[in-house]
């Protein structure tokens, strides 16, 4: 049976004003100067003792300070081994002389996946990248559960896209879900799933776009070639539809008003004719017929 991994889980680290500490001990270091010169000129070996032995605390109460800029934290463990907490309040701050301290900037970052080459739904080759916005938001987590945070975030991400765009067609109707079609709904599902995979690092994703999207090289012509055909099809269907609803109405007028009155053979010559002038590509060149229509 295995054990189940222990998490980390970011604390607030022990801290105070650094100001009034540096005040103090660089009085203090003043103070053990001129006893130590004082001592040295009079040859006072005691006042020399004296200053050298008020330097020591001076020396470590000053390597106590820490500088923490805003949006950026400092993890802190004592004598390098067991997690002591985290400083986020910003300014010059002191704590434990004997912790040691890790910077790890809390801003927000951009990260751009390479260029990958996988299969959509449907088989087809493509090329896709994104860009993945996100920040540190447990720093405990980011230090000590992975072995480096910002390399675990660029293979889970890596790997977050290759599995979006192997699950849905590149394109497809309007009732199937696309990449192409649907950008804000795969990149809603993207973002949550890039930040299910790296909250183990204790990172937040803010939001992701994907920036690149294309069939691959070698079948780019062929898939364009579709695509325009596609295009040709759907723009003859409104064609023809606009026109036999438009021939309907003329007769339909025609025949109410008993402007003409049409047999089968005429209605059928008048329907020919027009759907030939409203579906032609090219615009039509009227004959004149001087004789008969059953000549």
């Amino acid at each position: 049976m295995s054990a189940t991994p222990s998490v980390t889980i970011e604390r607030p680290g022990r801290s105070a004003s650094g100001w009034s500490v540096l005040a103090i001990a660089l009085a203090v270091d003043v103070v053990a100067a001129a006893l130590a010169v004082f001592g040295a000129v009079n040859h006072n070996v005691a006042l020399v003792v004296a200053g050298a032995v008020l330097l020591v605390p001076a020396t470590v109460a000053l390597a106590g300070l820490v500088l923490v800029e805003p949006n950026e934290a400092r993890v802190l463990q004592l004598l390098g081994s067991s997690y002591s907490g985290t400083l986020r309040q910003d300014g010059l701050r002191w704590m434990n002389p004997l912790n040691t301290r890790r910077k790890i900037s809390t801003r927000i970052r951009n990260h751009e996946t390479g260029i990958a080459k996988v299969n959509d739904a449907d088989g087809n080759p493509i090329e896709i990248s994104a860009v993945i916005v996100w920040q540190v938001e447990d720093t405990a987590r980011a230090v000590f559960d992975v072995d480096d945070f910002e390399e675990f975030v660029a293979v889970q991400t890596e790997a977050a896209v290759r599995h979006i765009a192997g699950s849905y067609p590149y394109d497809a109707g309007p009732e199937t879900l696309s990449l192409r079609q649907n950008a804000d709904e795969i990149t809603s599902r993207l973002s949550a799933e890039v930040d299910e995979r790296v909250g183990s690092a204790g990172v937040r994703v803010v939001e992701s776009r994907i920036n690149r999207l294309a069939y691959a090289p070698e079948i780019a012509q062929a898939m364009l070639r579709r695509q325009q055909a596609g295009a040709v099809i759907a723009a003859r269907e409104q064609i023809v539809r606009g026109a036999v609803g438009m021939v309907g109405t003329a007769l339909e007028q025609l025949e109410k008003e008993h402007t003409i009155q049409l047999d089968e053979e005429r209605r059928a010559a008048m329907v020919s004719n027009l759907l030939v002038v409203l579906c032609g590509d090219q615009s039509a060149q009227p004959v004149l017929n001087t004789g008969s229509l059953y000549a």
